[in-house]
């Protein structure tokens, strides 16, 4: 097919027919191009240009019948929809006015060469404008839309209600996007009989109860994405017979029992957040060859961490935190050269830590393990494009000033809490232009406390049970949270909204939230 670029369209006063500009051609759904590809006699580029263009106009320019507006019945559906909305606050659906063309109304769209109505889709935008929502309910009179392929409702905030069912009467529905609403109730036991759906996503809502079984009949499903509700429960034992699922993400439910089989296709494996048991099958040994995201944090997982994990070639993250996990980390680990996100934080975790052969890690924690790493491993220090580093209680001795990574420019957190590390982080913190935050409480730093400067990107600063000393700098009132207690600092405290708690512990502090200072002080 050819597409041609914009500037070939000229502008074009009458939208319900698309007739190419300057051009005496006019092609009806049953003509015939006047070339051919294959004839060099009659190929297209054998023509004058303007010949060539006027031809290419008209056969790839979508047409729409002359005064075209919409299916009587189709309009009816949406104004049906537009009835439920109670509440519209940034005007979404304004320009849904009855009588006028429903395929230049706000979130539909229609099929190229017709006027009925192909998808449905509406977006708020609640964080950058809180008006940017509807409420209401979603209207059964949608069912109307009997060519929909589509349903996207995202971030909308305030839809309610319960599933759709009136999407069961639409026989071409192929996508399903009920995002981050206020949706609820169960998903329904025949959610099997839509067969021709592709994807189906209720992120964000408060559905409950079991996930149906007969979901594994969606067997054209290739995306199925429920996180945030509050769904409980067992898995279904047959989801391997979605053999064309390739992405299904499951957290922030509630889930239990083991984790079943999947087909060996899939991409991404997220289930984190949930209170799945057991240990992790050796049927996940199969999504070697394609999985680039295994997400399992969060829930109550144990035994080792297999072997086999290190043959994920392809694995881009993998979040293991919050579980049971005992034993080392297999040595297989070196060969995950591609790994750009570890979390193994939170476990029962022990020494040694395998030697990583990372081109260049993104984010790693080893958090509250019983790892002894002594030092901070080379292969973290050689990432050039790190931005969150966690190394909390993991043994590290050794001095600030010897952690040299190759690049600091794109560190946003760094977390040493409860190691033993000395001397001083003023070097390291003020050359780390783009620093959010920066944890190293319950360590043997020492330095000046007013020696630091802060990025306008920063915004934590934790360095309690240290041995700080000097002034406060007035440069803390900018940050969002602070904790300098319990070290030696002196002098009065800048104003500031901080609790006691930030201060308490130290050598002299004096002002506000802590007694006030005495006049020999001020």
């Amino acid at each position: 097919m050819y597409v041609l670029p914009n500037w070939y369209y000229p502008p074009i006063k009458d939208t319900n027919f698309h007739k190419p500009y300057l051009c005496n051609i006019t092609l009806t759904p049953n003509s015939h191009p006047p070339f051919s590809l294959t004839n060099p006699k009659m190929n297209l580029f054998h023509r004058p240009l303007a010949t060539t263009l006027c031809i290419l106009l008209a056969i790839f320019t979508p047409h729409r019948a002359n005064g075209a507006t919409c299916q009587p019945d189709e309009e009816a559906g949406l104004l049906g929809f537009k009835s439920g909305i109670r509440s519209d606050p940034s005007g979404i659906l304004k320009n849904w006015i009855p009588g006028t063309d429903c395929c230049k109304w706000n979130g539909v769209e229609c099929h190229y060469n017709s006027t009925r109505v192909q998808r449905l889709s509406l977006s708020g935008q609640p964080e950058e404008n809180p008006k940017s929502v509807l409420s209401g309910t979603i209207s059964p009179s949608l069912s109307k839309l009997q060519l929909l392929d589509g349903l996207y409702l995202f971030d909308l905030k305030y839809i309610s209600g319960p599933f759709p069912n009136f999407v069961f009467q639409l026989p071409n529905i192929q996508f399903i996007y009920l995002e981050n609403n206020n949706l609820s109730g169960r998903i329904p036991e025949n959610i099997g009989n839509l067969t021709k759906l592709y994807a189906l996503s209720l992120v964000g809502n408060r559905f409950t109860g079991t996930l149906p079984s007969s979901i594994t009949e969606l067997t054209q499903l290739t995306q199925l994405k429920l996180d945030n509700n509050s769904l409980s429960g067992t898995l279904p034992k047959t989801f391997k017979k979605l053999v064309n699922l390739n992405y299904i993400s499951l957290e922030g439910n509630q889930f239990e029992g083991t984790i079943p089989d999947f087909p060996s296709n899939l991409r991404s494996l997220k289930l984190s957040r949930n209170k799945f048991c057991g240990n992790i099958p050796a049927s996940i040994s199969t999504l070697a060859t394609n999985l680039g995201y295994l997400e399992l944090g969060h829930n109550s997982l144990s035994g080792k961490i297999p072997d086999f994990l290190g043959k994920f070639k392809a694995l881009d993250t993998l979040d293991l935190s919050w579980n049971k996990f005992s034993g080392t980390v297999p040595a297989s680990f070196a060969n995950l050269t591609k790994i750009f996100n570890l979390d193994l934080s939170n476990n029962l975790l022990v020494d040694p830590f395998p030697e990583m052969n990372v081109k260049g890690i993104e984010s790693l924690d080893l958090s509250n393990n019983s790892f002894h790493l002594g030092k901070i491993p080379k292969w973290v220090l050689s990432s050039p494009i790190i931005f969150s580093l966690k190394l909390v209680n993991c043994g590290i001795k050794m001095r600030i000033e010897d952690f040299k990574p190759s690049e600091t420019y794109f560190y946003d957190f760094i977390d040493l809490s409860g190691n033993e590390i000395t001397g001083n982080a003023t070097s390291l913190v003020n050359s780390t232009g783009y620093l959010v935050g920066f944890w190293a409480a319950r360590n043997k730093l020492r330095f000046d406390l007013g020696g630091l400067r802060f990025g306008e990107r920063f915004k934590i600063l934790d360095l309690s049970y240290n041995s700080l000393f000097g002034k406060v700098p007035n440069s803390v009132v900018g940050l969002q949270k602070l904790n300098v207690s319990y070290n030696h600092l002196c002098g009065q405290i800048p104003k500031n909204t901080f609790p006691a708690s930030a201060f308490v512990g130290n050598d002299c502090l004096c002002g506000s939230p802590l007694k006030p200072c005495k006049k020999s002080v001020i």
